[in-house]
């Protein structure tokens, strides 16, 4: 998106209401002058004061929301992209993007401000879920968060997704842990390895202890989540350099998740080693504990944090591969490995930008995870855009299209005598879809992957050449709402299997984002939109219809109303009704 684009966006998400300017309720906002005594070696901002600021800042704005203490829970991946130099300012706004029953996903965006120069540049963005706590140990039910802005309508829906992958997040190590050719691979690349040059990752290790005092806690008189995290950072940056015999960089921290609290006159123990290096970054694994007294050890917080040495160019230089201890260090060494596929698959799939991302990106079982809730954020992020503009309307059909300086979007919507539940399970097989689409030849199932995702080839005419047909590979991901007000969601985009290569006598089209959104009226009435992001194959099915010289799409929704209307008494499949409730 250009940036007068971006510049429109963000005026118009600052929503004039009654002649004022509208902000957000839980927004707050801090800006810090980084000092010497907030630098490390090099007088940069020391990642473990950025990560107090920013707890400090999130934990304010989940207390203006619940009216109640809150606790930090976890925090999602942080990737650092830029440092902050001593004299540079820190800007952090945090804000509620959605509250569940006790706990809220709270957003958080830093900046570094150059006060000479007037510039600003990002410099992270993170997730982190807050946990309500009555003062009087009574259980907190929240009160649902408005969005107002198509920003906040955005950031709402897509933090039920973020909250799924959260919660399968071990299942998903797992998996790939007990795959088969992942085992392969590790044990390939072990024997390739010169054990001469390794460095034994007992060499890192590091143990440190820190008695908590009152400045360490927060108003609660549990131990800050920030100062955890700092600690947890110190130790983790000396484990790093001890193996590297350098002064290293971080560049990224995987998923915080705090385990229990801990509080003034706790003894904490932070332990660090180096689980794993890979040419030209390192994987540090640290592990806070808490004890008091003659008590047992009990667990805090563990956290996985990625190192890089730079040269004076500021390129990552090439590191030891490392020799770990058997088991338990054997273990680490190949979670390292399994957590660099999560970062790289998320990295790739679910970081970079729509317009960066090739339409069909190769799927295979220990990506599906990250494609889903990509697949799945990718349409409601289409659904939250405000700038659609009505084409037609015929007997309550509307068909709306929207342009940017990428694609040609078309939304068609309109109200069904149908209950939503049932358009959801009608509408989320794909191989009915022949049955009312006109532009569907066939549909076949090509893998039923879990209950919530499925891999279709289908196959429709071919616009560009006569006789011929072209076919699309598409992943189907399904989700029922995640609470009340929220739509069912049948998300479509095209994904490569190696069992179902293009061939020449079929031209293969490719969808980057489609599918349905679900919301129930009534009972017995679903308000049910259509969603297309318009690739170069989908694109002359639709311009015909967007410039009014044809009505086709019209008459493939009104076939989807008829087939919906004769179909929604049908028995309901167990494997499908379980999921929709």
């Amino acid at each position: 998106m250009s940036a007068a684009n971006n510049t429109r966006d963000k005026l118009r998400d600052l929503a004039l209401e009654e002649g004022e300017m509208y902000r957000n309720p839980t927004d707050v906002k801090m800006s810090q002058i980084v000092m010497p005594c907030h630098a490390n070696h090099c007088q940069e901002l020391s990642v473990g004061q950025l990560l107090k600021w920013m707890d400090s800042t999130a934990c304010l704005s989940a207390e203006r929301h619940a009216g109640c203490p809150c606790v930090t829970a976890s925090v999602d991946d942080i990737y650092f992209e830029c440092t902050i130099a001593v004299g540079q300012v820190v800007n952090i706004k945090a804000k509620v993007n959605r509250a569940f029953n006790s706990s809220m996903e709270v957003g958080i965006e830093v900046t570094c401000e150059d006060l000479f120069s007037g510039s600003s540049w990002k410099v992270c963005n993170a997730y982190a879920t807050f946990v309500a706590r009555h003062p009087e140990g009574g259980k907190v039910h929240l009160k649902q968060l408005v969005p107002r802005t198509q920003a906040e309508q955005a950031e709402h829906s897509v933090a039920a997704e973020r909250r799924r992958m959260r919660l399968i997040h071990h299942d998903i190590m797992k998996d790939i842990l007990s795959n088969e050719s992942f085992q392969k691979g590790i044990t390939e690349g072990a024997e390739s390895q010169d054990l001469q040059e390794a460095v034994p990752a007992e060499k890192s290790r590091v143990e440190s202890v820190e008695l908590v005092l009152p400045p360490h806690a927060n108003h609660q008189v549990n131990t800050f989540g920030g100062q955890i995290m700092a600690w947890m950072e110190n130790v983790a940056t000396i484990a790093a350099s001890r193996l590297c015999n350098a002064h290293p960089t971080l560049k990224t921290i995987d998923m915080f998740h705090f385990r229990g609290p801990s509080s003034v006159g706790d003894r904490l123990v932070l332990r660090a080693i180096v689980n794993n290096t890979f040419m030209h970054s390192m994987e540090v694994g640290v592990c806070a504990e808490a004890y008091k007294g003659e008590e047992a050890l009990r667990h805090i917080n563990s956290a996985f944090m990625t190192f890089e040495v730079l040269d004076k160019a500021g390129k990552p230089q090439t590191l030891p591969p490392i020799r770990p201890e058997p088991k338990e260090g054997k273990r680490r060494y190949q979670e390292a490995i399994a957590r660099k596929k999560i970062r790289l698959d998320r990295k790739y799939i679910i970081s970079c930008k729509q317009t960066e991302m090739p339409l069909s990106v190769p799927w295979d079982p220990s990506n599906q995870v990250y494609l889903s809730y990509n697949n799945v954020f990718a349409l409601k992020m289409l659904a939250a855009r405000d700038n659609w503009v009505l084409n037609h309307e015929k007997n309550q059909v509307r068909q709306y299209s929207m342009e940017d300086d990428h694609f040609l979007c078309f939304r068609v919507e309109a109200e069904v005598e149908v209950p939503a539940a049932t358009a959801f399970r009608l509408l989320s097989d794909l191989s009915r879809r022949q049955e009312w689409d006109m532009y569907y030849n066939s549909c076949d199932l090509i893998t039923e992957v879990d209950d919530d995702d499925r891999i279709y080839r289908v196959v429709t005419p071919s616009v560009g050449e006569v006789g011929k047909v072209q076919d699309f590979i598409l992943l189907a991901s399904r989700r029922p709402p995640c609470d009340q007000g929220d739509p069912y969601v049948v998300a479509l985009r095209s994904v490569t299997l190696p069992t179902h290569a293009p061939t020449q006598d079929v031209n293969r089209g490719e969808v980057l984002c489609a599918g349905f959104t679900i919301y129930e009226v009534s009972n017995s009435t679903a308000k049910i939109s259509y969603y297309n992001q318009a690739s170069a194959e989908v694109l002359p099915y639709i311009s015909t219809d967007i410039a009014g010289l044809s009505s086709s799409f019209y008459s493939s929704f009104c076939n989807c109303s008829r087939f919906l209307l004769e179909h929604k008494t049908d028995a309901v499949p167990r494997t499908v009704a379980s999921t929709a409730l």
